[in-house]
């Protein structure tokens, strides 16, 4: 195994532990939570999608999210409460953040990707849950403010995720784990780019 597959494995590895550390409180928060309001439920429900966000901005490689989403599964099974059905949920979330990327085959790393998933998570998660929520019976006021807290706590968990990230890149944290940029040379007879060491 070469050192940056390892060191990829390894930064995946700690962050899905560290997802499960989040997630395990935040499975019971999210219960107690259901029983009062749905839309309350759905306030915490970005948690879900902040390992995977960090972990695709920190590394910036392909499969990075879901990778996360199944070690924080796996992590979280004796105290979710919900057993291996949590590998699911956290793949299914973690998903939504590779979507953005995956849409375009991994060619490029932008901001806006992270957003993008983060949106197409927000209202298919309501769609997906109408009948769980028994949504479509709720007044509307109650649908709206559904689906909108739901967009906030997404795209708050990703604008989170992206500062620890980046601050964490900052920090010089999982270098060598992360894809390496080509360096691109300017002169005319130089050889073509090759990966930065």
């Amino acid at each position: 195994m070469t050192r940056p597959l390892t060191a990829y494995l390894l930064t995946c590895a700690v962050l899905g532990v560290a997802g499960a550390v989040l997630l395990a409180p935040a499975n019971w928060i999210s219960t107690a939570l259901l029983a009062g309001s749905a839309v309350a439920n759905v306030a915490v429900a970005g948690l879900w999608i902040l390992p995977a966000v960090v972990a695709m901005r920190l590394l910036e490689r392909p499969g990075a999210a879901l990778l996360v989403g199944l070690i924080s599964g796996l992590a979280i099974v004796p105290f979710s409460g919900y057993g291996f059905t949590s590998v699911l949920t956290n793949l299914w979330w973690a998903f939504f953040i590779e979507l953005g990327f995956l849409a375009v085959l991994y060619r490029f790393w932008t901001i806006p990707q992270y957003y993008a998933g983060a949106v197409v998570l927000s209202v298919a998660y309501p769609l997906l849950s109408a009948e769980f929520f028994d949504l479509w019976s709720q007044p509307s006021g109650v649908v709206i403010a559904f689906f909108g807290v739901m967009l906030v706590s997404c795209l708050a968990a990703t604008a989170l995720g992206i500062l620890i990230a980046d601050r964490l890149t900052k920090a010089g944290v999982a270098r060598s784990a992360r894809r390496r940029p080509r360096v691109a040379v300017k002169t005319p007879d130089a050889p073509p780019a090759v990966p930065a060491e």
